[in-house]
């Protein structure tokens, strides 16, 4: 009864991690061509200028993060990795600025 119950954990411990690392990857990106569109950025954002063909127009990129812990099912999982549970999701957003 006991393998039963704990292979039904790990299953539910990966179904709940995957769902929330994809919900993570689409925030993040939402967040990232928001503030791309705005021009709010957080602290935690990171701008990187890229070279453009164009010399009239600047690109930058946009990088966000978004993290977030999981819940353990699995009684000892996060001692057993040896780290918290947490997503860690990032966005990419292109910024184009016109002269």
């Amino acid at each position: 009864m006991i393998p039963l119950l704990l292979l039904f954990l790990v299953g539910m411990q990966l179904i709940l991690a995957i769902g929330m690392r994809d919900a993570d990857a689409l925030s993040a990106s939402d967040q990232a061509s928001t503030r791309a569109i705005s021009g709010h950025f957080s602290e935690s954002d990171e701008e990187r200028k890229l070279d453009s063909p164009d010399r009239f127009s600047n690109l930058s990129m946009l990088i966000t993060l978004h993290s977030r812990k999981i819940p353990e099912l699995v009684p000892g999982l996060a001692a057993l990795f040896g780290r918290e549970l947490e997503t860690d999701a990032r966005g990419i957003a292109i910024i184009e600025n016109t002269r």
